[in-house]
């Protein structure tokens, strides 16, 4: 059974304009980006043209600080709701407020080279569905927060993470939302490993083609092994003139 962390730690509700996501309530499935300072933006842009190149008619729906600049090419969202007080995590705070009834939230250092109905379909049976984290010999991952568990129930990353819109799952995004703010780690999968221990969600973890974090594998798999379908790695929030190529490339590659 979560408990709710107390009332003096949370912080304040976050207010949105349920009239910017209008057109976007009778869609059932979307995509979801948290994007706060411009190069993250601009990351997050890139990332969503990705996702449209693949999932045509798929909303997507971007929480920032900043608008879309106008000459930055292609806008792939379906709408911008505005974030007036950023901070480094702030999907923990906008994630609850998806305009969809199944959601699937992206990073903004993430490409998608493939169709992500399958991950939607997942949530006809499960509440939730993540990755595990791969550097699970770290430090880091393996931060203790309030509750001991075994190692054999690692960190999920946080980076690609998909819900079914119900009580108990909004419910848990608010608990891990006061959580992170409450439990004073960097990281927000601290909280999120150890609430997901404690809830009873039906958790479907992706097989990590659906999260890829380092380069290596691309070479490794052979085809009969997995595909690539999400990557997520640091150097796409990088603004580069290869960029483009980078991403020509891959596409060809996967």
């Amino acid at each position: 059974m979560l408990g709710r962390v107390s009332d003096a730690l949370a912080p304040p509700p976050v207010e949105i304009d349920a009239t910017v996501f209008a057109p976007l309530r009778d869609r059932r499935c979307g995509v979801v980006y948290v994007a706060t300072g411009a190069s993250y933006v601009e990351a997050a842009r890139l990332s969503a043209l990705s996702v449209r190149r693949h999932n045509p008619e798929l909303p997507i729906a971007l929480f920032s600080d900043r608008p879309v600049e106008a000459d930055a090419g292609a806008n792939p969202f379906s709408a911008v709701h505005p974030v007036p007080s950023p901070h480094r995590r702030s999907k923990v705070d906008y994630m609850p407020h998806s305009p969809f009834e199944r959601t699937l939230y992206l990073d903004a250092d993430i490409r998608v080279f493939a169709d992500l109905s399958e991950i939607f379909a997942l949530l006809d049976r499960f509440d939730v569905a993540l990755a595990h984290a791969h550097a699970r010999n770290r430090r880091g991952t393996n931060t203790r927060w309030r509750a001991d568990m075994p190692r054999a129930f690692p960190q999920f990353n946080s980076g690609v993470f998909a819900w079914r819109r119900s009580e108990a799952t909004q419910g848990f995004l608010h608990a891990w939302r006061d959580a992170f703010h409450a439990s004073g780690f960097r990281k927000d999968q601290v909280t999120l490993r150890e609430l997901l221990w404690l809830s009873d969600l039906r958790i479907a973890t992706l097989p990590p083609e659906y999260n890829l974090r380092y380069p290596k594998y691309l070479w490794v798999w052979r085809r009969d092994e997995a595909r690539p379908k999400i990557l997520h790695m640091s150097w796409f929030k990088q603004r580069s003139p290869l960029t483009r190529v980078r991403d020509t490339l891959l596409g060809r590659l996967l």
